[in-house]
């Protein structure tokens, strides 16, 4: 009777690239620094813990210091004198194009794009929030329902117009309407007006606006002289209970 195996030999794993290339820099790096003897066996014990952690197999990081370790003492004169250019490892196909070098003085190194600075750094916008534009909500600091607009100029040019109806009077606006009917208040921009959805597409502007009213309503939270508009299924599917 044919029965699968319980468990497989480490040679036999495939791996992600990126996971063994990640690996290989971690071994050559600790190779690479001036490390005393206790030091350089405190850090290979981290390495194997690590990778034992993350269900890499510790033969494979055996196997890695050793290629690394045999490279290293076999490396010619001119070995050393060769360049070595950096590929951003984005997919197999980057091998394709690596591979044409083979046969040259160019000694091929690679990097990868997901790095925990990429993921602490902050975005490159920083643009404060009251100059950017799209879908906005303004909420009533009385009964805390909210009413959604866009736009596309800032916000703080929206807010201050949004605003001036209510102290003019002049129910141009359902948010003005809402508060005037019901003598209910407004507060500053910071605790009033919030941006939902920012996008340089102009044309984007009228479906995020429906989206977002549908789902306000949806959740109870529109203010009553707000019109959802008609029911759009494509929404509906997207706007959780």
């Amino acid at each position: 009777m044919w029965t699968f195996p319980t468990s497989f030999p480490a040679t036999s794993l495939v791996f992600d690239p990126a996971t063994l290339l990640s690996n290989r820099r971690i071994v050559l790096s600790m190779l690479s620094l001036p490390l005393k003897t206790t030091q350089q066996q405190r850090e290979w014990e981290t390495i194997l813990h690590i990778a034992q952690q993350n269900g890499f197999p510790p033969a494979m990081i055996h196997k890695l210091r050793h290629q690394i370790q045999h490279k290293t003492k076999h490396i010619s004169p001119q070995d050393k004198n060769k360049k070595w250019p950096i590929f951003t490892y984005i997919s197999p196909q980057i091998r394709k194009i690596t591979n044409l070098f083979r046969n040259t003085n160019i000694r091929i190194t690679y990097k990868w794009r997901i790095t925990i600075a990429n993921r602490i750094k902050p975005p490159r916008d920083q643009t404060p929030a009251h100059n950017q534009w799209g879908i906005y909500l303004l909420t009533c600091n009385t009964c805390n329902l909210s009413y959604v607009g866009q736009t596309s100029r800032s916000l703080s040019i929206r807010y201050k117009e949004r605003i001036c109806y209510i102290r003019t009077n002049s129910p141009q606006s359902a948010y003005a309407l809402h508060n005037l009917q019901n003598r209910h208040e407004y507060g500053p921009m910071d605790n009033t007006m919030t941006l939902l959805k920012r996008t340089n597409n102009r044309s984007l502007l009228l479906p995020y606006e429906q989206y977002h009213t549908q789902a306000l309503h949806h959740n109870r939270k529109l203010i009553p002289e707000q019109s959802p508009g008609d029911t759009n299924p494509v929404f509906q599917a997207f706007i959780k209970p």
